[in-house]
Parts: C-alpha cells; structure tokens; sequence
C-alpha cells in the first residue's frame, strides 16, 4: 500500500494542492532549481560530488520555498536509524529549577540541530513511564529523566540496553546510566555551617520526602554538620514531606509554634524557602529568624532582607546532561559515573542574623 501512495504521487499526472497551502517538498525544490530529486537529496544529505554551482541552486530554492528538511526521511536515506531528536522528562515546567534544566540541555542539542521534545512528569510515576512509553514510540535518539521514584529498574527494563539515558537532579537505583546532580550533601553541610557560625543550634530543615535521593542527601549533609559541631539534632526540627508552599506554610506555623521555635531555617529546596518566607512576613519575624534557601528563587534578593541561599546551577546541570546523552549517542561505551556541578552560597543577609541577644564572631 505504500509503494502504491509513493507511485501514485510521482506520477505526472497526480494533482498536487498549490503550493501555498501545503508544505514545501523535495519535488518542489527540484523543480524551481531544475535538478532532479535525487540530486536535491543528496545537497540535502550533504554527500559529495555535486558541484558548487548545483549546491547553490538548490540551496537558494529551498530558501525561496521555506522547505525544511524531513530528519527521519534523511536518516533513512544515510543509512542512520537516528531521528535527531531526544526526550527530557521534567519534574514540573513550573518549577523554575526544572525549566533551567531544560535550557541548558536546548542549548547543547540545538549545537546540534537536533530537537528537544519536553514533557512534565508531575512526580507522578505512572506519568513518567505513559510519557517514557510515547517516547520510545517516537524513536528519539535519547532520554534525560529526572526519576519520579528512587527505584527506576521498572523503566530502565523499559528503555533497555541499547538507548542511551542519563539522569538528572535525583540518583535512581536499579538504573546503569551517568546520573548528574548538584553537590547536594556537601552544599548542605556549607549552608548548615554557615547557620552555625552566627550562633544558631536550633536550625530547623525543611525538605521534600526522604524517598527521593535529593532531600535525603541534603538531609545527610545537615547531619554532618551538627556532627561535626558535636551539636545533637533536636528531632522536631527535622521536616519532610514538603513537597507546595503550602505544605512549608503549614509546617513553619507548627515550629513557631513549639515550646523552643528554632532561630534559624535551612530550606532545602525553593518551595520550602517560600512558605518558610510567608509564615516568617506574617508574624514579622524576618529580622529575627535566620534563613537559607537550597536554590534561588526569582526575586530572593528583593526580599527584606535578601534571602541567602546555597545556589544551584541548573543550566550547567542541564548542558552536562546534554554532553553525556550526545557522548552515549556518539557510542561512548565507557563506564556510568556520576557528575556533581558545585553549588555556590550567595550571601544576602537572611542567612546571616544572629539569634536574638546573641552576638558572635562572624555576626560582628
């Protein structure tokens, strides 16, 4: 049925819609250029063999005719399975840090020429693995996934050997890919410890469910900095689980609240750092409880007063993803690793009050 369609639309004789309505094709621009369409394939495909002057022509009747190139079509006639496109399945296109991640990797693959299809899987497995599932329908080249869960041996089986896949933000298990992230422990042990040295033992953590490798990493590195201070962790003070702003709302009214109300916040990711700055307006407490955010936030430094964070670099994270995706499409076969991009603590003014009453070295 095919070849009969293909047969049909060759013939002289076939009606073809005016141009104008339809898109431009290899007959068209063989037809202005007065070549034939093999030769206006291989201009196309780039082979060698055609002269300067027939490159030319064609060249400029594609420009006339606006015609774009069909990749698959291409890929065929090179003999290539590629499709020049990859997928990258995002947390949430409303979340800033996932939309960072997102340009850093259109700029590596627009490099390239190849397009980046994006979908949101709203921390939602059974999302992750339908959009995974119209993906690989799609034959891209390769996936970049921000895991749902931290068990991913169910859509690594999915995916299989042969197409490459790295991850981003969050370490899946039962997965054999490059995994890049920020330096998630160590940034948070800095940020604690920034805490600590104007004066605060009491520093509630605000962080995202201890199931995804993330928040527990940063939770690791709280730890290790009251370790390391020889200072013991207050349990009530240790939040997980949030996962809106209302949920860090909910959660700061409820340390307020407490008998001792810590003097100090680590927010672990951006969402924490909202609702933690809302509670803190509303009881006019800004001045009085100090803060740092994991990630910045848009306007973090028109806040009164400034909000100190531990500052990621999403883009960079999302340009090395790229590299390592287009490194496996180029048949790297060299071992899965892990890459970490620093986070960098910016200094604004929340994460450096002192409780009150209290003076120290580094406040003065």
């Amino acid at each position: 049925m095919g070849v009969h369609g293909s047969s049909l639309s060759a013939h002289p004789g076939a009606v073809q819609p005016p141009l104008e309505s339809r898109r431009a094709t290899m007959r068209d621009v063989a037809a202005l250029a007065g070549v034939s369409i093999k030769t206006v394939s291989r201009v196309v495909n780039g082979e060698p063999r055609v002269s300067a002057d027939t490159v030319a022509r064609v060249q400029a009747a594609a420009d006339q005719l606006n015609f774009l190139p069909d990749a698959a079509a291409a890929s065929l006639a090179r003999g290539s399975r590629e499709t020049r496109t990859i997928a990258l399945l995002i947390a949430s296109v409303g979340n800033p840090f996932s939309s960072a991640v997102f340009q850093g990797v259109e700029e590596v693959a627009s490099r390239r020429q190849v397009a980046v299809f994006a979908a949101s899987t709203e921390g939602d497995p059974a999302t992750e693995e339908g959009l995974v599932r119209a993906f690989l329908s799609r034959s891209v080249d390769g996936l970049i996934i921000t895991p749902t869960a931290q068990d991913h041996a169910a859509i690594s089986q999915l995916i299989g050997p042969n197409l490459p896949s790295v991850y981003v933000d969050r370490d899946p298990t039962g997965v054999e890919a490059d995994i890049v992230t920020a330096d998630n422990r160590s940034a948070s042990r800095t940020a604690t410890e920034h805490l600590m040295a104007y004066g605060h033992c009491r520093i509630a953590m605000m962080a995202d469910t201890k199931e995804i490798s993330t928040a527990a990493d940063r939770a690791a590195g709280y730890e290790d900095a009251f370790s390391a201070a020889g200072i013991a962790i207050a349990p009530e003070l240790m939040v997980y689980g949030i996962g809106t702003i209302t949920d860090a709302e909910r959660e700061m009214e409820r340390l307020l609240a407490l008998p001792e109300p810590p003097t100090a916040v680590f927010a672990s990711r951006n969402m924490a750092a909202i609702g933690t700055i809302r509670v803190l307006q509303r009881h006019g407490l800004s001045h009085q409880v100090a803060l740092i955010g994991f990630d910045d936030i848009e306007t973090g430094d028109l806040i009164d007063p400034p909000m100190s964070v531990m500052r990621q670099d999403p883009i960079a994270i999302g340009r090395l993803a790229a590299e390592r995706l287009f490194a496996r499409i180029d048949g790297d076969d060299s071992p899965p690793a892990r890459y970490e991009v620093p986070a960098v603590l910016v200094v604004r003014g929340s994460g450096e009050l002192a409780p009150v009453g209290v003076a120290t070295k580094a406040a003065r």
